[in-house]
C-alpha cells in the first residue's frame, strides 16, 4: 500500500533551536535523509520522495465560474507549511510509521501518514 509521508514545518518551532544547533542538526538531517532514501531504494519501498521550495514560492491556481485566477505567494497565514515528503510503498500503516520515525524532522516537528489511493480509491 502507498502513503504520503509529510513533512510539515513550523518556523517557531525550528527558531526555539539555539543556532549552534541548529547548524549541526540541519547538517545531521541531510545526511540522515540521503541515508533513509538509500534504505528505501534498497528495501524497494521508496517511491519518490522530495523537498519542496519556501512558501513564498507558491502559486495557487482556482478557477470560479469558468475564470482563472492565480495568486502568488502563501495563500493562507498558517503557522505552519509543508517542506517536503516521502512517498513509500509498504505492507501496513505500521511500517508506514516506522519509516516516519525515521525522518530526521520528526524531531523537533511533525510527520503526517495519510494513505495514497489510486483514482478508484478502492484501497480504503
Amino acid at each position: 500500500m502507498k502513503f504520503m509521508l509529510l513533512i510539515w514545518n513550523n518556523p517557531q518551532n525550528w527558531d526555539a533551536i539555539p543556532p549552534s544547533e541548529q547548524q549541526m542538526l540541519a547538517g545531521d538531517a541531510v545526511a540522515e535523509h540521503a541515508a533513509l532514501d538509500a534504505a528505501l531504494i534498497d528495501s524497494g519501498e521508496l517511491v519518490v520522495s522530495a523537498g519542496l521550495a519556501d512558501p513564498v514560492t507558491t502559486r495557487m491556481v482556482r478557477i470560479r465560474d469558468g475564470i482563472v485566477a492565480s495568486t502568488d505567494g502563501p495563500y493562507a497565514e498558517a503557522k505552519e507549511h509543508l517542506v517536503g515528503y516521502y512517498l513509500v510503498d509498504c505492507v501496513s500503516l505500521d511500517r508506514a510509521s516506522e519509516i516516519a520515525a525515521r525522518i530526521p524532522d520528526a524531531r523537533w516537528d511533525r510527520v503526517e501518514i495519510r494513505a495514497a489511493m489510486d483514482i478508484a480509491g478502492l484501497e480504503m
